[in-house]
């Protein structure tokens, strides 16, 4: 596919952000190589966004703690950074001063999406390469791409325990054999069926070699994504603030209008009948808690409501 004839907006480039998670040495980082190569080719700008060389080894220790450690905010530092380069991608390269991720890796990063061969509109890709073991994890990317209108789609690296502990064991800083242990206990892989929103999701069997196919399939995905970005939340606050004023407004008028009605009738049912006030308001008071009960109802069920 030529580059004039990638899917996207005419308004700026269009952008795709590709999760690809799954276990330590499962083969993210091989996979995640050969599709950048493949966009290359296709005239995209590409760039793999490793988790493992922008954040700092310390920060790793952290993984399992409460959800205020120096390991997550590593992590919205890495999607904070995409999307400052979102905003301003001629911006001066420079990390703030405090932010915690490298600054060599992410200039590397940064740069490879800068290549003055590739036009301006081209198709921007970024392969986010890290475990994403939890849906959390990813739907934090997933927030990032609908803020911004951006294609999302995931890639679920598939290969067995054993299998990534023998490969991880000759890797130059291998991960120690425990924690990808209890990583694979902890793994949710992506599931439409559970979350709607990791719907653009497939798997690939990394055991051996990868095939051509299933780089085609990746990059199906990815074209999928880029041709569909996702729609952002839209801010009615203000329209659901005034939702609520209607409806309580509707409440008080109803019961209102339900308590006029029932001590009409009670009053002139007990000057027909001769029967003792005092009961017949006490009976009149029980009928209107209920009448208020099932105004209630119907406005929570919508069937009075707006």
């Amino acid at each position: 596919m030529a580059t004039g004839e990638e899917p996207g907006r005419d308004h700026r480039a269009p952008v795709c952000l590709c999760v690809l998670c799954g276990l330590p040495a499962a083969g993210k980082s091989s996979l995640s190589n050969t599709v950048c190569l493949s966009a290359s080719r296709r005239g995209w700008r590409a760039t793999v966004v490793q988790y493992d060389e922008l954040i700092p080894d310390q920060a790793f220790h952290a993984r399992e703690s409460d959800e205020h450690t120096e390991w997550k905010l590593h992590r919205h530092a890495v999607l904070q950074r995409i999307e400052d380069f979102l905003n301003n991608p001629k911006a001066p390269l420079e990390i703030p001063a405090g932010c915690r991720i490298d600054r060599t890796a992410w200039d590397r990063c940064v740069r490879a999406l800068l290549d003055p061969i590739q036009p301006n509109q081209a198709p921007l890709l970024f392969l986010l390469d890290d475990n994403f073991y939890y849906p959390s994890m990813r739907y934090e990317v997933y927030q990032l791409a609908r803020k911004h209108s951006l294609g999302f789609c995931q890639v679920y690296v598939q290969c067995c325990l054993e299998s990534c502990i023998s490969r991880n064991k000759n890797r130059p800083h291998p991960v120690p054999s425990e924690v990808i242990e209890e990583m694979e206990k902890r793994l949710e892989r992506p599931n439409p069926k559970k979350n709607p929103w990791e719907a653009k999701s497939i798997s690939v069997n990394a055991m051996d070699n990868i095939s051509e196919c299933d780089i085609q399939r990746v990059m199906e995905l990815i074209c999928s994504a880029l041709s569909d970005p996702l729609s952002p939340v839209v801010d009615d606050t203000e329209q659901k603030e005034a939702d609520r004023q209607k409806c309580a407004a509707n409440v008080v008028h109803q019961a209102d209008q339900a308590c006029r009605r029932l001590i009409s009738e009670a009053m002139k049912k007990a000057r027909e009948e001769e029967l003792d006030v005092e009961h017949v308001m006490k009976r009149t008071m029980e009928l209107f808690d209920h009448d208020v009960q099932e105004i209630l109802s119907k406005i929570i069920l919508n069937e009075d409501y707006l």
